[in-house]
């Protein structure tokens, strides 16, 4: 047999085959836990955020039935001491319930009068707690009069909302102001 004729009866090189995508390497499986995770965290960020800007709404819109509720229960010369005296109840109620559920329970619910008011202020971004706002709010439920402005008490009230809320949404955006004015959380939200 000659060597030629052996060379010819021998089958032709083949290359091996292009290397696939799949079975996937480790670093492409590390990265996409990683990705997974990410996404997660991010899905659960977004919840979490969806469902404070649902509570802060819904807490606004309380305080707003609030007033409306004075507003529309008014007599001509305006809303009478009894009115009042209900109002600043209903806010401090709504006061209550939002703060129970930023702090601790057993931070905030034994709270009353100027214990109650301190706490308020402690977290008064705004500065709005003036001192007839912090009486009524203190005793307003036992006071047999109650000479409080109604505007300002639900002024207060929201920016005290807003400020608890924001601070939660977005730390950063909130900082205490050195003068007591309206800070520029209005804009948001």
């Amino acid at each position: 047999m000659d060597f030629a004729d052996a060379l010819s009866e021998m089958a032709d090189i083949h290359l091996p085959a292009e290397p696939g995508i799949w079975p996937l390497a480790p670093g492409w499986w590390v990265l996409a836990a990683l990705l997974l995770a990410l996404l997660i965290y991010g899905a659960w960020r977004l919840h979490q955020r969806l469902q404070l800007h649902r509570r802060y709404r819904s807490a606004l819109r309380e305080l707003d039935k609030c007033l409306a509720a004075l507003q529309a229960n008014a007599g001509a010369e305006g809303p009478s001491m009894e009115q009042r005296l209900g109002y600043v109840n209903d806010v401090n109620s709504v006061l209550r319930r939002v703060a129970l559920l930023h702090f601790e329970q057993s931070r905030v619910a034994g709270l009353s009068g100027q214990d109650w008011v301190a706490f308020i202020r402690q977290h008064d971004r705004a500065g709005r707690l003036t001192p007839a706002l912090a009486s009524a709010l203190a005793e307003g439920r036992f006071a047999p009069r109650c000479d409080v402005d109604t505007q300002a008490l639900h002024g207060m009230a929201r920016d005290w909302i807003k400020n608890l809320y924001l601070s939660k949404i977005k730390p950063s955006a909130i900082s205490r102001p050195s003068t007591p004015t309206r800070t520029t959380a209005d804009h948001h939200a």
